[in-house]
């Protein structure tokens, strides 16, 4: 009997890898015959049309009438249905948080910003996110998995953040009691930098499927998410890749991690909210402001031609690229691309990061490295937040399906 459970449970894990794989052939290659499914992923024509009726039956995939096969032959086209299902994403960024529905594809529809989040009001900030999501939930019964995107580094077997500079206050959520088991759909939860390159993985049509790619996360926080032969590293803990607690000044400043002069401390917006206050000039009233309100003010003020502003976005610029030398030497990704608020700075921003990284790295690697700004539609963590619980839903569809 145990041998027949055995045998059983083993023949399951080999048709969900096959329905995985169909899934995610046709999410990355668009319409496709059942015979181009069965080349690409080396399956029998049989296999592929047990397991393809059942995915059409459950509604995942649906065909889409006559395309041109081999040898001129009309085959009928086989395509995902991305806007069937729906994803919540929710993204956490110390005093911001955000809370998108996205399609498949992750096109937004919906997205909003719940209102500013202090230390003292983390506690009605996550009251808030229950009830949101619940009513989500409640209007749009597409909506089949939330995801997360959450502050490193986060702890993924604990379920919490390490530390959070500047607002240590999230670090008492244990973000997989808090809210794993809250909702009647599948959540999944990931350190927003990670997600951030998932986002540009599944999302972004101009590094879409590279295998090697990093998403440097420069808002609130600072981190880093890469993605090497197609999948994201991780670390022991779930604690690889932050950037923003390597040091760029062994004498510099401390931060809250233990660590003197974090690459955080010079070019995060709480960073430059703290250089703005300590001028009293630059930014009126920016005392009064959010980090990220602060850090706009500052760059619409380089844009507009003010030459302090502009000298000091460069000098934040300059710290980027001191990070971006480090994750060419650390990971060797053939694309950076730099994401989160302070990515609004802009050309000349960009213009300095990459003066800054010719001048430190290797030719070799610098000729052969694309960066560039975030240009999907919707924030990178927000989006990426989607793009996780998308990454769940294609490689484990029958969490979300009865293809039995």
């Amino acid at each position: 009997m145990a041998l027949e459970a055995k045998q059983a449970t083993s023949q399951a894990s080999v048709s969900e890898s096959n329905r995985s794989r169909i899934l995610q052939h046709l999410y990355h290659h668009g319409i496709s015959s059942r015979a181009q499914i069965a080349k690409a992923l080396d399956l029998t024509p049989a296999a592929i049309t047990k397991i393809t009726a059942r995915l059409i039956e459950a509604g995942v995939i649906e065909e889409t009438g006559d395309i041109e096969g081999s040898k001129n032959r009309r085959s009928i086209g086989l395509e995902l249905d991305t806007t069937r299902f729906h994803i919540i994403g929710v993204k956490f960024a110390r005093s911001l948080v955000q809370i998108g529905v996205f399609d498949l594809c992750g096109n937004a529809l919906s997205l909003e910003t719940l209102p500013t989040v202090y230390d003292n009001t983390i506690d009605d900030t996550v009251v808030v996110i229950h009830q949101r999501l619940t009513q989500l939930l409640a209007e749009d019964k597409s909506i089949v998995a939330i995801g997360m995107a959450v502050p490193g580094p986060y702890l993924r077997n604990e379920g919490r953040t390490a530390v959070v500079s500047s607002m240590q206050g999230w670090r008492k959520i244990n973000f997989i009691n808090e809210f794993a088991s809250a909702f009647g759909v599948p959540l999944f939860i990931e350190q927003d930098a990670r997600a951030g390159a998932l986002a540009h993985y599944l999302f972004d049509p101009a590094v879409h499927t590279s295998d090697n790619l990093a998403y440097y996360l420069v808002g609130e926080g600072v981190g880093l998410g890469v993605i090497e032969n197609g999948r994201l590293i991780n670390g022991y803990l779930g604690a690889a890749t932050e950037i923003g607690h390597i040091s760029v000044d062994v004498n510099g400043r401390p931060c809250d991690c233990g660590n003197i002069g974090c690459l955080e401390r010079y070019c995060s917006t709480p960073a430059i909210h703290d250089m703005l206050i300590d001028d009293g000039v630059l930014v009126p009233g920016a005392a009064d402001m959010t980090h990220t309100d602060a850090a706009r003010a500052l760059f619409r003020k380089a844009q507009e031609g003010d030459e302090q502003a502009i000298a000091m976005v460069r000098s934040i610029a300059r710290y980027v690229g001191y990070g971006c030398v480090t994750i060419f030497n650390g990971f060797n990704p053939k694309h950076i691309i730099i994401g989160d608020i302070v990515s609004e700075a802009g050309p000349m921003f960009l213009e300095e990061v990459l003066s800054t990284v010719e001048e430190r790295s290797i030719p070799e690697i610098y000729n052969t490295t694309s960066i560039t700004l975030s240009t999907l539609s919707a924030d990178a963590a927000v989006s990426g937040a989607a793009a996780v619980a998308v990454t769940q839903f294609l490689e484990h569809p029958s969490v979300f399906f009865d293809v039995s």
